[in-house]
This record gives structure tokens, sequence and C-alpha cells, in this order.
């Protein structure tokens, strides 16, 4: 009888020692290896604070009753396109630099600490020439239509994670 005794003692003893490393698992993946996620904090979303504007590139309306040039206005997914358009090869960072359009068919630029800020067309619209504004007339918000496609679905390059 002693042996059957010493049998489970055994092997309740390696059970109750399998049983501890189990529970130990997830406290010890828990504790390292975050670095990659440290370096890129999550992106802020100050959309509902303020909008950019980039009025540089804006043709000056012609004041009068003269034959100038027509303009189309961009607003929602039409202006934001165009915004990304604008800056999607420039070498800076910040407002001003380089745009990034995300999968999910939002445009975002990365500031000096390498945070996604997300970008929001004028509410007034971005006024354009109407000759370059005819590439943006299939989207939301051309000419401000309600109607027309969103950016889901547009990116071509992959752009660097959120």
């Amino acid at each position: 009888m002693n042996t059957i005794y010493k049998e489970r003692k055994i092997v309740s003893r390696l059970f109750a020692v399998m049983l501890s490393a189990l529970l130990m698992v997830p406290l010890l993946s828990s504790c390292g290896g975050g670095s990659r996620n440290a370096s890129v904090p999550p992106p802020v979303d100050d959309t509902v604070s303020r909008t950019v504007s980039d009025r540089t590139n804006q043709p000056e309306a012609k004041k009068g009753l003269s034959t100038g040039q027509k303009v189309a206005i961009l607003a929602g997914a039409a202006g934001l396109y165009y915004l990304y358009n604008q800056h999607k090869n420039a070498s800076q960072e910040g407002a001003q630099g380089k745009y990034y359009l995300s999968k999910n068919g939002r445009v975002y630029y990365r500031d000096a600490e390498h945070r996604a800020h997300w970008v929001t067309p004028p509410s007034e619209g971005i006024r354009v020439p109407e000759s370059e504004a005819q590439k943006y007339r299939e989207f939301q918000g051309y000419n401000r239509s309600a109607t027309g496609r969103d950016l889901t679905g547009i990116t071509s390059s992959a752009a660097p994670a959120l």
C-alpha cells in the first residue's frame, strides 16, 4: 500500500508544479518586449478642436465681374484627399509636412514626437481651380455634394503604422 500513496504523491506534486508554471506564463509574458510599442505613441485625435487649413495653395478670388477662372469647393472626402495629395511628398514633419492615408480612409500626419494627428478639411471647404479639382469629382464633398465615394480602399502605398 505504501507504493500506491508514493505514486499519487509524485503525480500530485508534478501536477502542482505544472499548474503553477502555467499560471506564471501570463505574468512573465506581460513583463517585457514592449520596446516597439513604447517608441510609437498612440494617435492624437484633435479633429474636434481644430482643422488644418492650407491657405498657401489656394488661388485668390478675383473681385468684380470679370471672366476669371472658375473654382470648385472641396469639402469632406474630396477636401481631405486634396490635402493628402498636396502633402504626400513633403519632406518635413508636422501639419505642413508629409501626410499619410490610413487604411480606414482617414488622413494623418506625424509630429516631431511621431504621434499621429488626424486631419480634417476646413468646414468652409477649400477653393481650388476647377481644372485641378476635376480629379476629385467622384468624391463626397466635391462642390459640397453629399454623395460620392469616401477614401477607404484608396491606399496605394504602405503608410507607417499608427
